[in-house]
């Protein structure tokens, strides 16, 4: 059956044998004279701790950079740019090379054409030397100074105690996966305040510090400065000379980290964790307050669930449907007859900048007629401005940077034709996603040899057939000896996360007929197991869901995208008929649930749980790239490892469970636990990110006091609150509480063993975050700042 192939078997080896040998050819450091080749996949420098590579990186067909990347590939197989050379012109994969000349000059060439150079040359022998920074040095043998380095010359991204100055910028790329330079900056103006600008070939505007809302001095900047410098120290923490700082979510640990202004125009920390890229700060937070999101005469809006969007205004439709970046274009000719229009008003929707009328104090009337005067005027916003109580009005020439605002009494009036306006039905918009460009660069280039070998194409077309033929003998061999049951398919089909698929079958064997029950809760009851590898893990069979597979698949897509160090480890799921069925890794305290009265948690272990449990809600809520809320924060769902670390559990989940999600992210059903419930589950009222941090504030209050939410007082059966009894004994005590009115608020367990300072902090947190009123509840990021500055007071 097999004989056909094994007679083209030595000629398959001959063809597969190169008639050439080459060695590895890496090394930390080019001398002059020397050169890397495109051609030649082992021509790398690396760095002496092996964490950095430098040399020529596909990126399309027959198109190549010449980069500095992280040497370990990324869990998707991917690796990650720190810096590139000719991000806007990609060399040729023959004849393409880079080398140190003589004269001291870096000089990259596409076959042959030199297309950058470091511009710099020396008497003195030089060598370029890939150091464990990640920064490329160009140096004399004699002396220390580089005479030139890719620190001073960074693309997107810095790395931590890289130091960025100001005659140093930040470009972004032009999407995730076109490396090109893009349309936004990062860099020190002239006032020597630190920005973000959208710069693209129409339009250039500064979107932060967000002007022109807050001047500098109430963002917090500082212009009296003229040294202009910033860095990301090896800690997490950002500094910069106008006063801008911030600090990671995961300070203090010296984990591989970069800093780098992203394809949508926000800068971002990543930390590296298990070969995976987690934020661990974002500048902005709000996605459509950044400039050129969504391109002309569209909408910007942002969901949790389903990210950034971009719509068309009514009477516009998209310029190119593969990136709505570029915009929409009218569906309509202009013409200078204004009776033949009306105004479409857009409640809660505001258009920066582009104003050629400005009038203050005018009424609704006055404003509409400066547009209909204006020959530009696209629309006009009537907005209400508190400080001066008085009405204001813009004339839009240009309708850009366009997003929902919070305040109703800012309302857009978009100039159609009347027939748009008429037919206007706001469910029926023209709505697409963001999408991203290409990210296939293909180069086409003619190379002409010197001279035609006519024994050379008769071995590329021999190679060509045996090609074929080997390729035909595989795809028959399986063919014949393939499975054809479906199961043993199903269980390696994977989705995006990288996440295992196991079958049904599977999950018995591992769970011992799911016979080892160690906890269960509304969402299902979770089982122990074993994996073949010998791995404990938690096997959580979920009630059935009201999700079909590919529903499932998408919400396990999120989850898999979500890492960090206080959230529960996924290590795959089972979806097979009505079966859903999550695994994860086995934490050997169990939940906070089963610890909270136990003499374990002394108070220190306490506090790294209020800590380590709001660093976790936080990434969910500000930080990862899908936000999430968990809607069900509780004891029971904060885990706890081997050292008592906590890790919270079951977030992402509770869409599984929905009977319907409408917009605005108001549920349409109540989750969560009783007495763990924000107030505005009960009311009705939009669903937030504070309804945990109110559950959050409740899971707090019994680490402090080992009381349940609730607990009966008396023969009478009558009902206490925790949160209510908590208050009452503060408004007691005062702002100064004794020792002694501590302790009676205290956990008993706990005795005189904690930290005043910091249990009177960690109360005081606990009922902030319980207000009744949601506006008056710290972020999680907050809550996390707070604590982490008691730590560093420690």
């Amino acid at each position: 059956m097999h004989l056909p192939c094994l007679f083209f078997l030595p000629l398959i080896i001959l063809h597969h044998c190169p008639f050439v040998t080459s060695t590895n050819s890496s090394t930390n450091v080019l001398t002059q004279g020397s050169s890397l080749s495109v051609e030649n996949n082992q021509d790398h420098l690396v760095s002496p701790n092996g964490l950095f590579t430098a040399g020529f990186h596909q990126i399309g067909q027959n198109a190549y950079f010449f980069a500095i990347w992280f040497s370990k590939l990324m869990a998707d197989g991917s690796h990650t740019f720190i810096w590139m050379a000719n991000r806007d012109a990609p060399v040729n994969g023959k004849h393409s090379k880079f080398y140190l000349s003589k004269s001291g000059n870096l000089v990259l060439t596409d076959a042959g054409n030199r297309i950058w150079m470091s511009n710099t040359k020396s008497t003195s022998p030089l060598q370029l030397q890939l150091l464990d920074s990640g920064n490329l040095v160009l140096k004399e043998l004699e002396k220390n100074p580089y005479i030139w380095e890719s620190f001073s010359f960074p693309t997107d991204t810095i790395l931590p105690n890289q130091l960025f100055t100001k005659d140093t910028i930040l470009v972004s790329s032009r999407s995730l996966t076109n490396f090109s330079s893009g349309f936004y900056n990062f860099f020190f103006d002239n006032d020597n305040v630190i920005r973000l600008v959208y710069n693209s070939d129409e339009i250039t505007s500064v979107y932060w510090p967000d002007r022109p809302l807050l001047l500098t001095w109430q963002a917090g900047r500082s212009t009296f400065n003229n040294s202009r410098y910033a860095f990301l120290d090896s800690f997490g923490r950002f500094f910069s000379t106008d006063n801008f700082t911030f600090v990671t979510s995961d300070y203090g640990h010296t984990f591989q980290r970069r800093m780098t202004l992203d394809a949508d125009g926000n800068v971002r920390v990543y930390t590296l964790n298990n070969r995976k890229w987690i934020v661990s700060s974002q500048t902005i937070s709000q996605p459509c307050r950044i400039h050129g999101s969504c391109g002309k005469n569209s909408l910007c809006t942002y969901s949790f669930e389903s990210g950034r969007k971009c719509t068309c205004l009514q009477g516009f439709k998209a310029k190119n449907h593969s990136d709505l970046s570029f915009g929409c274009k009218p569906t309509f000719n202009r013409t200078g007859n204004r009776e033949n229009y009306d105004f479409l008003r857009l409640p809660n929707t505001e258009f920066y900048g582009f104003d050629s009328v400005f009038v203050e104090g005018v009424t609704f009337k006055e404003c509409k007629k400066a547009c209909l005067k204006d020959s530009n005027c696209k629309a006009f916003q009537y907005s209400f401005y508190q400080p001066s109580s008085t009405f204001r009005c813009y004339v839009k020439s240009l309708l850009f940077n366009g997003h929902s605002v919070d305040t109703p009494s800012t309302t857009t009036y978009l100039m159609l034709p009347k027939f748009d306006v008429l037919s206007f039905n706001e469910k029926a918009t023209n709505q697409s996603e963001l999408t991203c460009s290409s990210s296939i660069i293909k180069l086409e280039r003619t190379y002409v040899g010197k001279r035609s070998n006519g024994s050379l194409k008769f071995l590329l077309w021999f190679s060509i057939i045996l090609g074929v033929i080997e390729a035909t003998c595989f795809v028959f061999f399986y063919y014949i000896t393939r499975q054809s049951s479906s199961t043993r398919t199903q269980s390696y089909h994977a989705i995006a996360t990288g996440f295992r698929r196991f079958t049904y079958d599977e999950i018995i064997k591992m769970s011992n007929k799911f016979k080892d029950e160690i906890g269960r809760g509304g969402g299902g009851i979770v089982y122990k197991g074993i994996l073949p590898d010998r791995r404990m893990v938690a096997i959580k069979q979920l009630h059935e869901a009201s999700q079909g597979e590919a529903e499932f698949l998408a919400e396990m897509s999120t989850i898999g995208r979500i890492n960090h160090k206080n959230l529960i480890e996924t290590y795959g799921y089972c979806a097979e008929r009505k079966h859903r069925i999550l695994v994860y890794e086995y934490m050997e305290n169990g939940s906070l649930a089963r610890n909270i009265r136990s003499k374990e948690l002394d108070w220190q272990k306490r506090f790294e749980i209020a800590t380590g449990a709001a660093k976790g809600l936080a990434y969910l809520h500000e930080e990862c790239l899908e936000w999430v809320l968990h809607c069900d924060v509780k004891p029971h769902n904060i885990l706890l490892d081997a050292d008592y670390n906590p890790k919270v559990a079951d977030f992402g989940l509770s869409k599984l469970f929905s009977q319907g999600v409408i917009e605005n992210s108001i549920f349409s059903k109540i989750r969560g636990t009783r007495g763990y419930m924000a107030p505005e589950w009960v009311y009705n009222l939009p669903i937030t990110s504070k309804v945990d941090v109110y559950s959050y504030g409740i899971v707090v209050l019994e680490l402090i006091t080992g009381r349940d939410p609730t607990w009966d007082q008396g023969s009478d059966n009558e009902r206490v609150d925790l949160v209510s009894w908590v208050r009452e004994k503060v408004d007691d005590f005062g702002d100064n509480l004794t020792e002694a009115q501590i302790t009676d608020i205290l956990d008993p367990t706990l005795k005189d063993e904690y930290e005043n300072h910091q249990m009177e902090a960690l109360l005081k947190v606990a009922l902030q975050c319980v207000e009744e009123n949601k506006d008056a509840r710290p972020t999680m990021s907050e809550v996390v700042q707070i604590l982490l500055n008691l730590e560093m007071d420690d």
